[in-house]
């Protein structure tokens, strides 16, 4: 499973770097638009940024939870007790999951809210965008259900050894 989702992983990886690129295209675009008068303002080119920025932001912060640099907060130090490790860790991918669970929830309802509207230059569905919640919520609980795994099997290693 491990496996599955590390190239799964290189897979975001791949498509932020992707949608940073062409991120690019509407941004210059804009740019020589406004301040030297080459090519003609679009309008569209705003939307598209805005579009391609949402993605990237959702994918990397889903790329952040596999690596386990989304959310980390030290509070207490470094414990030596391998259980007292496992529960800080735990704590944090479960609260982690349940937000995850609770992006996802809600992002059913942002879609579909986002379904019945079109942005007004473009005329894309802004349920393009609004899907990028659920999709993220549901990713960020897989990660974090995997890591919370792998946590508690670094745990019972830790106790054998012991």
């Amino acid at each position: 499973m491990g496996k599955v989702l590390e190239h799964f992983c290189m897979g975001l990886r791949f498509l932020v770097g992707l949608l940073t690129m062409l991120l690019a295209l509407p941004v210059a675009a804009q740019v020589l638009a406004r301040y030297t008068g080459i090519i003609p303002v679009y309008l569209w080119t705003e939307e598209l940024a805005t579009f391609i920025f949402v993605w990237v932001v959702m994918i990397g912060s889903m790329i952040a939870v596999w690596d386990g640099t989304h959310f980390s907060v030290e509070v207490l130090a470094e414990s030596k007790s391998p259980l007292i490790k496992f529960i800080q860790k735990a704590f944090v991918l479960v609260l982690l999951i349940l937000f995850g669970l609770m992006f996802a929830w809600y992002g059913i309802e942002y879609t579909k809210f986002g379904a019945i509207q079109h942005s007004v230059m473009m005329n894309a569905n802004m349920a393009l965008t609004h899907v990028s919640v659920l999709i993220a919520g549901l990713v960020w609980a897989l990660f974090a259900g995997y890591r919370l795994f792998e946590a508690f099997d670094e745990y019972q290693q830790t106790r054998m050894t012991s």
